[in-house]
């Protein structure tokens, strides 16, 4: 793609979730979330390949429904309530409508199916994207929804974080087990929305820099299935040792960074009383964590017993965004004891 094409719609994307962060009525969210949608679809379908366009095609029918659910619930709550004001949510129906729709727009559990699917048919980096930032502008909805049904946003999270953990267990698609690890960690976010939204902030920003810190290794190597991740120690052997670290941590094992939000959040769980979804969760976390060290077994423990065709592996194109992946590499492994001043920082 042309790099001013692909500047074009990478600013159309960050000027569509900009509309909806800065925005407090429901059509200008909307009109926001769309522009976020038609803009990434291009980057989705630059590879001319019959799965790429499945997967766009799958999203953009599905980010459509969701859409139009937001569109037909806020038109409903202007008419039973006469505000379009997202903090303004009165009447139940719409507002449990709106949840429902952003929670299929950002792929939490049981309406999460697109993901995965979606996922395993884009390259890496648009994969990132869509784990990332397109989550922005639906997760700011969500925090400004109020009141938002308890019930409801309990039963969302809980199961993300079941089907987060379970769905990537049999998984062999690397892009598969990161969808999976997406869905469960959206699913801890909502879980701890209701209570404490800083704690979901941290734990939003903790997510994005251990899944930009995983991407940017899984980029450099060029694997996307367990079996190439064994010939990874041939082709980086540095960023090879760094890796299962990084797997730990997006897995929530101290003293890793991503220890500290999943650790805040059971905690908090324990002080609303709300133990049995808290030990429901710490249990899904370990098969989520099975999931990480079975990845870490594969890519540092185990070598290819094939050798490389044509090219040497030393002799690898190196990756132009080697500062961008060692900072989020280092951020992924060593922030744990700034956690505190992290929470402290966007509770202000």
């Amino acid at each position: 793609m042309n790099p001013f094409i692909m500047m074009l719609f990478s600013m159309t994307m960050a000027l569509g979730t900009t509309i909806t962060l800065m925005s407090s009525h429901w059509l200008l969210a909307w009109m926001g979330l769309e522009i976020n949608t038609l803009a990434i679809i291009p980057l989705m379908a630059r590879h001319h390949h019959p799965r790429a366009v499945e997967a766009t095609i799958k999203y953009f029918l599905t980010q459509a429904t969701a859409a139009a659910m937001i569109l037909f619930a806020s038109l409903t709550n202007a008419w039973l309530s006469g505000q379009w004001d997202i903090s303004q949510m009165s009447h139940p129906l719409p507002t449990t409508l709106i949840t429902l729709a952003l929670a299929l727009k950002i792929g939490l559990a049981p309406l999460h199916a697109w993901l995965p699917e979606v996922l395993q048919g884009l390259d890496l980096t648009t994969g990132l994207i869509l784990s990332t930032w397109q989550k922005l502008a639906p997760f700011a909805l969500i925090l400004q929804i109020q009141p938002t049904p308890s019930t409801l946003i309990i039963i969302l999270g809980l199961t993300s974080v079941l089907i987060g953990g379970w769905g990537g267990l049999n998984q062999t698609q690397i892009r598969k087990i990161l969808a999976y690890s997406s869905i469960a960690h959206m699913g801890w976010m909502t879980l701890i929305l209701q209570f404490m939204p800083p704690l979901t902030l941290l734990a939003l920003i903790t997510y994005f820099i251990t899944t930009l810190s995983l991407f940017l290794i899984f980029k450099h190597n060029s694997t996307t299935t367990l079996s190439m991740l064994s010939s990874s120690w041939s082709k980086a052997p540095a960023l090879t040792a760094l890796a299962p670290p990084v797997l730990l941590s997006i897995g929530g094992l101290p003293p890793l960074t991503g220890f500290g939000p999943k650790w805040l959040i059971l905690q908090e769980l324990a002080k609303q009383g709300l133990l049995i979804m808290g030990t429901l969760a710490a249990l899904a976390a370990l098969l989520s964590l099975y999931v990480y060290l079975r990845l870490s077994y594969v890519m540092a423990l185990t070598l290819s017993p094939q050798t490389l065709p044509n090219i040497a592996p030393w002799r690898l194109k190196t990756l132009s965004l080697s500062l961008l992946l060692a900072a989020a590499t280092t951020a992924a492994i060593t922030l744990l004891p700034l956690t505190p001043l992290a929470l402290a920082l966007v509770t202000k």
